[in-house]
């Protein structure tokens, strides 16, 4: 942690790893820092939603755009198979996510409540885990 003087007072300011464990990703309007991770406003609950559905997309999708790669590096076709995993994994939350995002920020504002980060975090993971299992189950059921 280091520490830096604005207009005379102490004001801490977190690392940037620190604020990656910390779940501290989303900008503040109020302007808090330290412990409060509480979003409060609808668009950092929308942000930290999204935003943890498209990182956690793309570490779905990552591993196995890179197996199609070794895999199907030799085929005529399928060669170009993990530009379309890579596509999907940006594609999806971008169109799915954002809508996802803003329905769950909307639900919290509408009840009056604020999200912690860690809320954001399983909301965010549970979007991307829930197209996981639903492409799963769609491809098993065409065998």
């Amino acid at each position: 942690i280091t520490e830096t003087v604005i207009n005379g007072s102490m004001k801490e300011t977190i690392g940037f790893v620190q604020q990656i464990l910390g779940l501290n990703l989303v900008p503040r309007k109020n302007g808090t820092l330290g412990n409060d991770t509480s979003l409060s406003d609808f668009s950092e609950m929308w942000y930290g939603v999204f935003l943890w559905a498209a990182v956690s997309s793309l570490v779905f999708h990552l591993p196995a755009a890179l197996l199609s790669l070794a895999t199907l590096r030799q085929h005529k076709i399928a060669r170009f198979m993990p530009i379309a995993i890579i596509l999907m994994g940006i594609i999806g939350p971008v169109f799915g996510g954002v809508l996802t995002s803003a329905a769950i920020a909307g639900v919290y504002k509408a009840a009056g409540k604020r999200m912690i980060s860690l809320e954001a975090l399983v909301f965010g993971v549970g979007q991307s885990f829930c197209v996981l299992i639903i492409s799963f189950f769609r491809v098993l059921a065409t065998l």
